[in-house]
């Protein structure tokens, strides 16, 4: 079986689960009728050689029964004939040699690909702020930094106050599918308000070519000249009034 060729079979889908390459799926059926199936992935924290891990598992009936992974070097079985069948792979020094080799020959030729697959169907993200009073806690005010529309799913949310990122009073949701191939996430800053100063939510995506910064400050000037405009014309209304009666 050619493994490229089932490689650039699979769909833009299957290539948006980052840090994981599912290369080739065999499936066949035994004459009695239970599945067996041999899956061999690559899976990777970046482009570098060393953050790669080459992993060949089999399977059958949904069990996997032995592997060989390159960061262990050899066979390694989870049955009784797992463990039989990984002592005769193991010495047979060709397949070994050979299965050590797919780290370098199958992954790390393939990563490119798969960046490039990625990155030229990414969708960037909508971001919006809103304010929402905590339930619960020791600040009296929170901010909602909501992340909507993104592919692929991985992505990085923080917060910035007055320049300076925020590392405490910070949780998030987990990124969460939309079921139209999108994604979503949220952000959440606990804080005690100051003056004058500036929050900003920055966001980091592979469609991006720098961070989307989002600034509540922004959305709080506004806010704060509808306010006063509100209160003017309220005073405006009061000393119309106080006239009219004199």
């Amino acid at each position: 079986m050619n493994m490229m060729s089932k490689t650039i079979r699979l769909s833009s889908q299957v290539w948006s689960v980052l840090h994981s390459l599912h290369f080739t799926v065999v499936l066949f059926c035994s004459s009695d009728g239970f599945l067996e199936y041999i899956v061999d992935r690559c899976e990777f924290n970046s482009t570098e050689l060393k953050d790669m891990e080459y992993i060949y598992s089999h399977y059958y009936n949904k069990i996997e029964y032995i592997r060989f992974s390159s960061s262990v070097g050899e066979y390694v079985g989870f049955t009784e004939y797992g463990v039989m069948l990984a002592e005769i792979l193991n010495n047979n020094t060709a397949l070994l040699n050979s299965s050590r080799q797919m780290i370098t020959e199958y992954c790390y030729h393939n990563i490119d690909v798969h960046d490039q697959a990625i990155i030229a169907k990414s969708v960037q993200p909508r971001v919006r702020i809103k304010s929402k009073t905590p339930l619960s806690g020791q600040h009296p005010a929170m901010l909602v930094c909501s992340i909507y529309d993104f592919f692929p799913n991985k992505i990085k949310v923080r917060w910035l106050r007055d320049e300076q990122e925020v590392t405490s009073d910070v949780t998030s949701t987990e990124v969460m599918p939309n079921g139209d191939w999108y994604y979503q996430t949220h952000s959440y800053l606990e804080y005690t308000p100051r003056s004058g100063e500036n929050i900003s939510c920055v966001v980091e995506h592979v469609s991006l070519s720098e961070p989307l910064i989002t600034d509540w400050g922004k959305y709080l000037s506004v806010s704060s000249i509808l306010t006063l405009g509100l209160i003017l014309l309220l005073a405006g209304f009061i000393f119309y009034r106080w006239k009219a009666r004199g």
